[in-house]
């Protein structure tokens, strides 16, 4: 040994500092073990479309404002294949369920050839809203508006193609929209109690199709208040667009000569789908549907 190293000593690697594990927090093992699992897809989903004619938008306004219950459609139940301002599709693909919004105006050839299209591709077509069922207020309409002057006639979609389902109203309630969206996905794939309640609740809405197209005060006269429905809510006054309809002694006065048979309040009547299988299957219903949206 050097004279050096008598003075430095020798380098001795046992005195070096012995660097000590990091320990490791348990949560953040127990997340390293356990790796989170992806979302498999929904295999069993249905290819829906939204359609729009002639209308205003608000029954798509309506579908939107079920906010978390349709996207909750949209994971679990159905793809939307179509819709002008949902989906970036040019032309109508086929699909099991087409929600169809306005009526067809008759000089425009596109409208009348895509609601063609739309049966032609399509096993279920449901008219959404006033419009789309009876004409509501388009029916008055007489062209000479500023965009498109030559359109003047306009039509529900009923008085062109078949249509299986309606949904009145102007707007539809977002949850009447939601639970024929979630009905006919149970009509389509759900087990055989799950069709028999699916097939209850959208049976009054179906005949409601087969009823036709025509409608007016007259109507309501004859198949809700006469038959003893009549609740006195006042939508039908509300809805009328020429104030043919006045309320006395809590239920509605249809005035014939101011009529103009556009529909608007037996698209709104509550009572104009009433059906009593259905009110004995209430509460059947609801627990599936909102086990559904869960």
């Amino acid at each position: 040994m050097g004279w050096l190293s008598r003075i430095f000593g020798t380098k001795d690697d046992s005195r070096k500092p012995v660097e000590k594990p990091v320990p490791v927090r348990a949560d953040v093992e127990k997340k390293a073990e356990v790796l989170p699992k992806e979302d498999k897809p929904v295999a069993d989903k249905i290819k829906a479309g939204h359609v729009h004619m002639s209308g205003c938008t608000g029954c798509l306004v309506s579908l939107a404002d079920n906010y978390g219950g349709l996207l909750t459609i949209l994971d679990k139940y159905a793809d939307l294949v179509y819709g002008l301002t949902l989906a970036d599709v040019r032309h109508i693909p086929k699909m099991d369920v087409a929600l169809v919004e306005g009526s067809v105006c008759i000089q425009d050839k596109i409208s009348v050839e895509e609601i063609k299209e739309t049966r032609e591709k399509a096993a279920v077509v449901v008219a959404v809203g006033g419009c789309a069922c009876y004409g509501n207020i388009t029916r008055f309409g007489r062209g000479g508006q500023p965009n498109q002057p030559q359109h003047e006639s306009y039509l529900p979609i009923g008085d062109l193609i078949k249509v299986d389902v309606y949904i009145p109203g102007c707007a539809p309630t977002p949850q009447l929209i939601r639970n024929v969206c979630v009905m006919a996905y149970l009509l389509l794939k759900g087990n055989k109690e799950q069709q028999e309640l699916a097939t209850k609740y959208l049976t009054p809405l179906m005949q409601l199709a087969e009823r036709g197209t025509e409608a007016c005060g007259c109507d309501l006269m004859y198949d809700i208040i006469n038959q003893g429905l009549c609740m006195g809510c006042g939508s039908c006054a509300a809805a009328c667009p020429v104030r043919a309809i006045t309320h006395e002694y809590g239920k509605p006065n249809v005035n014939r000569e101011m009529c103009i048979k556009c529909g608007a309040c037996y698209a709104q009547c509550p009572r104009s789908f009433f059906n009593f299988d259905v009110m004995n299957e209430f509460e059947g219903i609801m627990e599936l549907i909102d086990g559904a949206l869960k």
